[in-house]
């Protein structure tokens, strides 16, 4: 059944429907300006009766709004019981460290086995309704074979709180990576590569546009001139492997989150991750530089080496500002002790 949400427009309102709703819905509703701008075409709002679908028509203060926001329907994606790193939970959210080679949302080549399966099964019922289907509230993702820590919304109110601070970029993200090479502030090969510069603390900042790549649909490329979507990425090298050094530990830390940001960035500057099957290129190991064994690991690595380590937001129920760290799955940590040895 739906629920009738009753709404005055208040003082000095904007003149369009849309807007002034935008403003005045109650925070606890839970209702974002994209689902709102649905329910009016939808013809579930209305004023003295009359159906208002022109999202443009005008309001004025004192009219009472009608808003017949209807239940969430059942998601057609179906529960699993799938173990679940569970890294904090409450009534309004959960962070999972996912493991390397899960998907998080259902595909249609990976229609089962992925973190929302996983997730319908572990709430029981307890869902966020957001876009007016019951399911978990996919805030942000993680590609399949990039392990690490994802936030998930129980709660509407979660939800598009959360949503929010992604949006703003109000939320600390920050990863590991191995890369080929050792990322230099003074090499004039990476400071002449477009969109790269160092700041303070040699730290390196790669700004571009991201978007698909003109023939390869699987692929995103880097872009400038104002096309794609703005993308920041700043990386700094923690450690630093091979005689002479030819590999690097590398934290990333995301202003923005697009997708394969991080692995594009890196091989735009010339620093492809190990083990990346789609941006990390033909290149091969630094045999000299790291011996012939270690070589034949870093050659074997079956994904790219990047992990979710770090996480930080403001629980959107309390303000409180939450951190969560994840250690490094075993396969990158002996990966990197390979490295060590070596060098």
């Amino acid at each position: 059944m739906d629920k009738a949400l009753r709404i005055i427009i208040g003082e000095a309102p904007p003149a369009r429907l849309d807007k002034a709703l935008a403003r005045d819905v109650p925070e606890a509703a839970a209702l974002s300006r994209t689902r709102l701008a649905k329910l009016i075409a939808e013809g579930a709002v209305t004023r003295g009766g009359e159906v208002l679908s022109d999202p443009k028509v005008k309001v004025a203060e004192g009219d009472e709004i009608v808003i017949a926001v209807p239940q969430a329907e059942e998601s057609h994606i179906g529960p699993e019981d799938i173990p679940l790193d569970i890294v904090w939970e409450d009534d309004d959210l959960v962070v999972v460290n996912k493991p390397a080679g899960m998907v998080v949302h259902p595909a249609p080549g990976t229609p089962t086995g992925t973190l929302v399966n996983a997730l319908l099964h572990h709430f029981g019922g307890k869902l966020s309704g957001v876009g007016g289907v019951a399911r978990p509230g996919i805030v942000h993702r993680i590609d399949k074979d990039t392990s690490g820590l994802l936030v998930v919304a129980k709660s509407d109110r979660a939800h598009h709180g959360l949503a929010a601070q992604f949006e703003a970029h109000s939320a600390d993200r920050a990863y590991r990576a191995i890369c080929y090479g050792v990322p230099n502030q003074g090499d004039p090969r990476l400071l002449g590569t477009r969109g790269v510069s160092v700041e303070p603390g040699g730290v390196l900042c790669i700004q571009s546009g991201l978007a698909r790549h003109k023939t390869d649909r699987q692929r995103q490329a880097v872009f400038f001139d104002g096309q794609g979507r703005h993308a920041v990425t700043r990386a700094r090298v923690l450690e630093s492997f091979g005689a002479p050094p030819a590999m690097a530990l590398l934290e990333c830390r995301l202003e923005t989150g697009r997708t394969h940001q991080i692995r594009v960035h890196m091989a735009h500057a010339g620093h492809g991750l190990v083990g990346d099957p789609v941006y990390g290129g033909r290149r091969k190991p630094p045999v000299k530089a790291i011996g012939e064994a270690v070589a034949t690991e870093v050659a074997g690595f079956d994904r790219q080496a990047l992990h979710a380590a770090e996480l930080g937001f403001d629980h959107p129920a309390t303000g409180e500002r939450l951190r969560f760290e994840a250690p490094l799955p075993a396969d990158m940590q002996s990966l990197l002790e390979a490295l060590r040895n070596a060098g």
